[in-house]
């Protein structure tokens, strides 16, 4: 029997009656992964039904939410349609009646009487007071601007006798329409009073805010309640730039009593500038015009339709929901919902919305978004793109809601409507039901957690038991037994760990047979061996070492990371990567046998014999490089390692004598050196051996050959 065979009956028995008991090495147990695979069979299975579930509901939700909303935008714009087309056909007929024709001519003929009539420089001071002590300090508190006495004054004769007899004779326009004769004799005031009834009854039976009466040269000869708008002149007077002018413009020189304009709301300063639409027709027949009428349409009657009245939540638009009218200018045309349920909020939210706090704040105090509150929403935008359709976007008070717009088709306006709702609202139906879908999976998956678990304990309760008897055997109770049970894989490797533990107790018996003589050989030779051969002066001692892994690695692109830095900066950053293979090397269980600049020489199996060498090898291969990527990503470096691993025979021994050195050669060294240059590709590449060796425990990819003692060998690259 040789030393070498003495050693490896010695470690073979220290293998098996001395190893130290391994600590469990961290990782899920069998029971645990199995646990974890029915749980997530099941919980998948059923989370992919709920999510179907969830997106089929949720869409049917989302989809009978805009649907209905959709409905209700269509019912407005229909109602407001059939409104301003009513109040546009009602004044067509009331400008065309034989009542209106003989009106105009008599109220036409005394306007022209009172052309020849001139006020007292008294009477005008009068009237010029009427402006600055009424209508214009109520202007300008409307307005926030100051106006000039004479700003508004009519030019003629006519319309400055009519303002005095009438319009400055009154500061309450109630009391001012039930008058219509101005008292002066005059056969204006006759006419007026003849048929000032007849117009006043338009106003209050049919619902204008006002009625007026224009003759031919655009002189206002005619105001139911006689507003500062009575005398003026709509060609050249201080109104001629409104909107009523140009549609009294327009409707005059179609010479035609069957033109009918419209305005949108306008500014009017003889409302106090207060928004102000108009319907304009001619007076007269088929022979003649003699005139025009002109009806302003209530603002309340647009407010009205769109509002349902403010039954709001009665007619489907819950808590938040509206359908309001927007202009090309992009400013509102009928009121907001939130101004009239919660004005002491809508400032807050618009302002935050983005609406200056000087339009917000007026708002809330004049209690109107007409011609105020801007608009800029994406449904705005496509309806007066002319599109037609829904969307989810945020609104003008700042939150996201659901909208469906398309435009208003009504004749002289360029209206859009929106109907919208906020999504919160909207869709509460969608998140009660994400509820009750979410609480019956917790409850599925609770179910399925405990089943899933009782099932995983039956099935690894013989594997437990298997578990501890190989325990017992790394312990060094060989005459553990595994109880036979099943009749699967299970009880099989039951009848395969007996069979092991028998023979294991049969190699123990010789083993121990040969304990005693082994171990005085061993303590004879080779200690006293290796002592005598260093004191005779020997050069080199060596030892031949079988079945022991070799890691050779180098760093790839250090050199060039390194051209930049200092000698101390090079050697710090050097450090700081060795310490890191020092520690992957204890933490693997593999022993370091010496370093070079840029390189790494280790070997598994050397000093302690170990079964798995070639396991712990390739691992510590793989923490290297782990090692080599944490040093990239803290210091934003692109350095790599190429590594070869061999295994098989090698020598170790003192090299040396003034200055004695460890080191290790041999076919595995070289053959680990040569593997790791096969390619300039970094990775870990093995040769055949190791491959052999760990077979489908490790993924292999192969890279190439080398040339080792005039034999080609294959050589394969980890992952």
């Amino acid at each position: 029997m040789t030393a070498n065979d003495v050693t490896a009956s010695n470690s073979t028995a220290a293998t098996i009656t001395k190893k130290p008991r391994r600590k469990r090495r961290g990782g899920l147990s069998i029971q645990s992964k199995l646990l974890i695979m029915l749980l997530a069979v099941s919980l998948i299975a059923s989370v992919i039904v709920g999510v179907i579930g969830f997106i089929s509901g949720r869409e049917s939700l989302r989809a009978a939410a805009i649907d209905q909303l959709t409905t209700i935008r269509e019912l407005r714009v229909s109602e407001i349609e059939t409104a301003m087309q009513g109040a546009q056909d009602g004044v067509a007929l009331d400008s065309r009646n034989l009542s209106a024709q003989t009106a105009s001519i008599a109220i036409n003929a005394g306007w022209d009487d009172l052309q020849n009539r001139t006020l007292t420089p008294a009477q005008e001071a009068e009237l010029e007071a009427y402006y600055a002590d009424t209508f214009n300090p109520q202007l300008t508190e409307r307005t926030g601007d100051p106006y000039s006495d004479t700003a508004f004054l009519p030019t003629s004769n006519a319309g400055k006798w009519a303002q005095y007899h009438l319009t400055s004779k009154f500061t309450d326009f109630d009391e001012a329409l039930n008058v219509n004769d101005g008292g002066d004799g005059t056969p204006y005031s006759a006419a007026t009073e003849q048929y000032g009834d007849y117009l006043s009854r338009l106003v209050t039976q049919v619902g204008y805010e006002d009625l007026l009466m224009m003759n031919l040269d655009g002189d206002v000869v005619y105001s139911a309640y006689k507003g500062v708008d009575l005398g003026t002149n709509l060609n050249e007077g201080p109104f001629q730039d409104s909107k009523l002018a140009d549609a009294y413009r327009e409707v005059v020189a179609t010479n035609s009593v069957n033109a009918v304009m419209t305005t949108d709301f306008e500014r009017y300063i003889p409302s106090l500038n207060v928004p102000t639409l108009w319907v304009v027709s001619p007076i007269g027949n088929d022979s003649q015009v003699t005139g025009v009428l002109a009806a302003q349409l209530p603002l309340s009657t647009i407010n009205d339709v769109m509002t349902g009245k403010e039954r709001w939540a009665e007619q489907g638009l819950g808590e938040t929901g509206e359908v309001y009218l927007v202009g090309r200018d992009h400013l509102m045309r009928s009121i907001s919902r939130e101004l009239v349920e919660n004005p002491e909020d809508y400032a807050a939210e618009v302002i935050a919305n983005g609406t200056p706090p000087s339009i917000a704040d007026r708002v809330v105090q004049v209690n109107g978004t007409v011609l105020l509150q801007p608009i800029n929403t994406v449904s705005v935008e496509k309806a007066l793109q002319g599109e037609t359709g829904t969307s989810i976007s945020q609104s003008y008070l700042g939150g996201e809601n659901i909208t469906a717009y398309s435009p208003v088709e009504i004749d002289g306006l360029d209206w859009v409507a929106v109907a919208r709702i906020d999504t919160a609202e909207a869709f509460n139906p969608v998140n009660d039901f994400t509820r009750n879908l979410i609480l019956s999976l917790l409850g599925i998956m609770l179910a399925v957690s405990v089943l899933s678990l009782l099932l995983a304990q039956v099935f690894t309760r013989p594997i437990r038991k298997l578990v501890e008897a190989v325990r017992g055997v790394a312990a060094g109770n060989l005459a553990v037994e595994v109880p036979q049970g099943s009749r699967d894989e299970i009880g099989d490797l039951g009848t395969a760990f007996n069979d092991m533990a028998s023979s294991l107790r049969i190699k123990q018996e010789l083993i121990d047979a040969q304990q005693e003589e082994n171990q005085k050989l061993l303590l004879t030779l080779m200690p006293e061996t290796v002592a005598a051969r260093y004191k005779k002066g020997e050069e080199t001692i060596a030892e031949e070492h079988d079945n022991v892994s070799v890691v050779f690695a180098e760093l790839v692109g250090f050199d060039e990371y390194t051209q930049t830095l200092s000698g101390d900066q090079e050697i710090t950053q050097l450090n700081l990567l060795m310490r890191g293979f020092d520690e992957a090397a204890a933490k693997t269980g593999v022993e370091k046998v010496r370093t070079l600049r840029g390189g790494y020489l280790a070997s598994s199996g050397l000093i302690v014999p170990r079964v798995d060498n070639v396991r712990r090898a390739v691992d510590f291969a793989k923490e290297m490089r782990a090692v080599v990527e944490r040093f990239n990503s803290q210091h934003g470096t692109q350095i790599d390692l190429r590594a070869g691993v061999d295994t098989g025979t090698v020598t170790s021994g003192l090299v040396g004598r003034t200055s004695l050195a460890y080191d290790l050669w041999g076919d595995a060294v070289s053959l680990a050196y040569r593997v790791r240059s096969v390619t300039d590709v970094p990775g870990i590449y093995v040769s055949q051996g190791v491959r052999d060796r760990l077979q489908d425990s490790v993924g292999f990819t192969e890279a190439g050959t080398v040339d080792l003692r005039g034999k080609r060998q294959s050589v394969w690259r980890v992952g």
